[in-house]
């Protein structure tokens, strides 16, 4: 059989199984005559197989079928000779529709109205919605692979309003409802093509990481750098994607989900012939700024995937020859930019030393590895057997070690053959042992990553200015040898003038320095050739986002004064706009053209007077400081915050080790069967089964990755840029960093952190929203795992996920790279220190000095207190104060002064004995102290209890005293709340006390 032949065989495979079970199969199940095989599928299957589906593509499906239920759930009871599943084994989900969050445990009860809902109305909904994706060739044949993808891509998108939101998460077993058919159908349609392309040897997993990361994003003179490198990184990941999705489908890709992403769509609709009017209505085809989720860096560093054992080496070599040869090439076209706008001859361009730099420099990047293990070390003769695999999962494990799925107690019970009276219970086939596969593959990965292959380059002249590693481009050979003051002709010298926003005085760069400086000009044409939009990318700086507190607040201004005619005289004069955050630039859009010329060209004339140090210079810069005082009511805003957002243990989420995020088998079955199994099985093997952690699924891989994606790729955003005045500059996966304004700083870290969750810890979520995150009305709905926006429902990782935060505050002058690394000893701080679900907030304040707070997010384990109790609720109503005059900035360093003298302890424990406790002095002492400083009329009371019950929380949590932990919630809410950053709510509220 040729090529094409056996392409066609795969993909026929992967739609047949993809048709083996019908979407509505939760909805028609004991309800439908026909039974769930009876309807759509029959009739979607005669509509793609007009001549009859062939034998071999059902045989393939049948056992991929067989693989997947067994990889993902049990195998209920059956009544001897495989007969029918026993009566109390039987869930009927339109009388008790449940799901079960697939991370959390969390029963969510459906709402009810689905025994209205007829079966033959479902099936008609389902079979119209599927045959209308169905893709032909201009022959007018069947394009299997295009239909294949077709059906992937747009099969779980809700068919009808009736069914909403639940269809797609409508369950692939009624009993065990926490994972989806379009998981089950996903990894069916996996495993039949790769039985298809490789009958005798099946199926392997595949697992592949890119790098260097962290050190090759933090290379950053400024925050495009550093949103360059980060999606660069991701869109090489996805060429290396890429090689997987064309040979064996989307589908096959385990980790990461797909489907939705905005650059796979871009794929499916350019290279593979998606018709266009399907994605109309999709944002990366509408948005023209780089709030597109095209400019997203979404793709993670790493990828599990199952392809054939037979092509899995090659796939490998593959990915990695494709990726080095793709970074080449947009390196030369980056080299192509600067001498184009440098003017250099373009006759003999390629012989130029800097076209040669480029090969050598790029030659072994990026690092790629890999590590493959087949099924077949889990089969023999078509059957299962474990031998060969337990002797190389013994190189890696201890006996007895229980992060061996093998010694694990849900194989021993397995192994052991549960007897249920007679009736046939889960007997495992290959499928069962994915977790031991996932565990050998991703520990020999590892073991591949520890091993560098290094190969010594020699690098002769001067290094580059950003990574300090190569040496920088050059168009004549000996340039790189130049002295700083001999560079005048050199390639980066001519571009200093005429392109400064990609060099800076006195740059010269190396080939991935330039193509990271260079890469949101490619890119931006990039999708701008495939989308048809006149896309625009806003870079916004730390100087503009200092800045944002202060426009945003004289913007809120009641009775905003008149710009000063000097000043407006100096702004009509300043050529360039400056790009603001999307919140604050959406707003200045309403205020008319006096505001947009003040808030877009401001930090342009500050920064332009700030680069002038003769005496006129320093004597204009004093007067438009004055001019702004009076306009503004305070000195401008000069501090600005980074944040970076880290999922934790999300290695121990992936890898299956047993830990408090992991469910039991009981916790993952529907309550019905769950008090069946209770009653029937209350001791014995049986119940040594239902009480083991359920170990790693392709389903939980795949969840996992789509909560990921609908956190990193539509609720980070949301809050950062929409919610809040903030800058998003990375967010793929459990990874998020961001540059937000000083002011929104608590608010965005926190909302964060519980849309991550899909938590809102309240009895009050509309005055939380208002009174303490600054929106009016609740934009967003987070509860029991699900996060609600704009009308779509969005799993997210649930309850037993956390996520540690690192924050810095900094002067917008201080060297980004020098921040850099105080954020990552943050957020290091935050897990280490702070025990993870944990947050670090440092201050480093110009004048010298740093104050750092370490924190839980939550003092109350796994019941979260409500939020205005928690340390950042407390945070932010502590700034308020500050801000909004209700306490004044005094009371902070007096009372920091009269903490530092009061008894540890212990000493008040041996003195006052059973008679009250030290948070009960705490909460005295500081609510007398508050009285003292407060606005009349301010009751602060309330404030002092919390602050003193949450010093007193935190510090047993951070091995630090109650006083301590005080006086440094202390210190970061007096700086948070001084006049020129408390934001415009505050300084409204602030307004309204003073002329109350």
């Amino acid at each position: 059989m040729n090529k094409q032949g056996q392409s066609d065989d795969r993909w026929k495979a992967k739609l047949v199984a993809w048709t083996h079970d019908p979407a509505e199969k939760a909805l028609v199940l004991l309800r439908d005559p026909a039974g769930h095989e009876g309807g759509t599928v029959r009739s979607l299957r005669e509509a793609l197989f007009p001549e009859g589906v062939p034998a071999g593509p059902i045989d393939v499906a049948r056992r991929a079928d067989r693989w997947a239920a067994a990889a993902d759930r049990p195998q209920f009871p059956r009544q001897p000779g495989n007969g029918p599943y026993e009566p109390w084994a039987q869930v009927r989900f339109a009388e008790r529709p449940v799901l079960i969050h697939s991370l959390s445990g969390e029963l969510i009860d459906v709402r009810d109205g689905f025994r209205e809902i007829q079966p033959s109305h479902i099936k008609a909904v389902s079979f119209d919605h599927f045959a209308t994706r169905i893709l032909r060739t201009s022959q007018g044949q069947i394009d299997y692979e295009r239909t294949a993808l077709a059906f992937w891509r747009f099969g779980p998108r809700s068919p009808t309003r009736e069914l909403g939101a639940v269809w797609e998460l409508l369950p692939a077993d009624t009993r065990v409802p926490d994972h989806t058919i379009w998981a089950h159908l996903d990894l069916t349609s996996a495993l039949a093509g790769a039985f298809a392309a490789d009958p005798a040897r099946g199926p392997a997993l595949l697992v592949v990481s890119f790098g260097p990361v962290q050190e090759f994003i933090e290379q950053a003179r400024s925050t495009s750098d550093l949103w360059a490198g980060s999606h660069l990184l991701s869109r090489v990941a996805w060429e290396g994607l890429k090689v997987i999705c064309e040979a064996a489908g989307p589908d096959a890709v385990i980790y990461p989900q797909l489907r939705g992403v905005a650059i796979v769509d871009l794929w499916l609709q350019q290279e593979r012939g998606m018709p266009h009017d399907w994605f109309k209505d999709e944002a990366w085809r509408n948005a023209e700024s780089d709030a597109n989720p095209l400019f997203a860096a979404a793709i993670p560093n790493k990828l599990v995937a199952v392809v054939p054992d037979g092509e899995a080496q090659a796939v490998a070599e593959g990915i990695r020859e494709r990726i080095r040869g793709w970074v080449r090439e947009r390196a030369r076209q980056a080299v192509g930019e600067l001498l184009q706008e440098a003017a250099v001859k373009r006759t003999a361009e390629e012989s130029l030393p800097c076209y040669r730099q480029v090969e050598e420099q790029l030659a072994g990047f990026p690092e790629v590895h890999w590590a493959i293990v087949p099924w077949s070390l889990a089969t023999k003769n078509g059957g299962l057997d474990v031998s060969a695999l337990g002797e190389v999962l013994a190189v890696f494990h201890s006996k007895g070690d229980p992060a061996n799925f093998l010694e694990g107690p849900t194989w021993k019970a397995l192994f052991a053959q549960l007897d249920l009276a007679g009736a046939t219970f889960y007997e495992p086939n290959p499928g069962t042992i994915y977790p031991a596969i996932y565990g050998l593959v991703d520990r020999a990965h590892a073991a591949a990553k520890s091993v560098r292959a290094f190969e010594q380059r020699p690098q002769e002249g001067y290094r580059c200015s950003l990574c300090g590693e190569r040496e920088w481009l050059a168009t004549d050979r000996k340039e790189p040898s130049l002295t700083p003051r001999r560079r005048r002709e050199t390639l980066w010298a001519r571009l200093q003038d005429r392109r400064p926003s990609w060099v800076r005085r006195g740059e010269h760069l190396c080939a991935l320095c330039t193509l990271k400086r260079i890469w949101p000009n490619l890119f931006a044409r990039e999708v701008e050739q495939g989308t048809e939009l006149g896309v625009r990318r806003y870079v916004v700086s730390t100087h503009t986002m200092a800045l944002s507190t202060s426009i945003e607040r004289w913007l809120g201004q009641t009775n905003r004064p008149p710009v000063p005619r000097e000043l407006r005289e100096r702004l009509a004069n300043v050529s360039e706009w400056a790009a603001l955050p999307a919140a604050l630039a959406h707003r200045v859009r309403k205020e008319g053209d006096q505001a947009s010329t003040v808030a877009h060209r401001l930090p342009v004339l500050l920064d332009e007077l700030a680069e002038r140090t003769d005496a006129e210079g320093l004597a204009e810069r004093r007067q438009v400081e004055g001019l702004l005082k009076e306009s503004l009511g305070h000195r401008p805003e000069t501090y600005y915050a980074l944040l970076l957002m880290d999922g934790d243990r999300m290695g121990a989420w992936l890898s299956g080790s047993p830990g408090a995020h992991y469910l039991t088998h009981l916790e993952s079955w529907h309550p019905v069967i769950r008090d069946e199994v209770e009653t029937r099985f209350p001791k014995g093997p049986v119940k040594d089964y239902l009480s083991a952690p359920r170990p790693a699924s392709p389903a939980r891989h795949m969840a996992i990755s789509a909560a990921l994606n609908a956190f990193s790729l539509d609720l980070a955003r949301f809050v950062v840029e929409e919610l809040y005045k903030g800058k998003l500059l990375y967010a793929g996966g459990d990874d998020v960093l961001a540059m937000v304004a000083v002011d929104d700083l608590l608010p965005t870290m926190l909302v964060l952190r519980l849309a991550y969750s899909g938590i809102f810890p309240t009895d009050d979520p509309e005055w939380v929203w208002r009174e303490l995150l600054d929106q009016k009305t609740p934009p967003l709905s987070l509860s029991r795992g699900f996060a609600r926006l704009r009308g779509r429902l969005h799993r997210v990782m649930g309850a037993r996920a956390t996520a540690s935060t690192g924050a810095v505050v900094a002067h917008h002058t201080a060297p980004l790279g020098s921040v850099l690394r105080a954020l990552r000893d943050a957020e290091r701080t935050a897990k280490e220190r702070g025990g993870r679900n944990a947050f670090c907030l440092r201050l480093l304040k110009r004048s010298g000095g740093a104050v750092e707070l370490t924190s839980p997010w939550f003092c109350a384990g796994q019941e979260p207190e409500p939020i205005a109790e928690s340390p950042v609720g407390l945070l932010i109503r502590l700034q308020r104060a500050f801000g909004g005059g209700d306490l004044s900035r005094r009371a902070s360093f007096l009372v920091q002064v009269w903490l530092a003298g009061l008894p540890s302890e212990d000493i008040h424990r041996k003195r006052s004995g059973a008679s009250g406790t030290y948070e009960e002095l705490l909460r005295q002492n500081l609510a007398y102290q508050f009285a003292r400083q407060a606005r009349k009329g301010a009751d602060l009371r309330a404030l002092a209890a919390s602050l003193a019950a949450v010093s007193c929380r935190v510090g047993s949590r951070i091995g630090a005293t109650p006083a301590q932990v005080a006086e440094r919630l202390l210190s970061v809410a007096e700086f948070l709340g001084r006049e020129s950053r408390i934001g415009a709510s505050a300084a409204v509220r602030a307004e309204e006390v003073a002329h109350g």
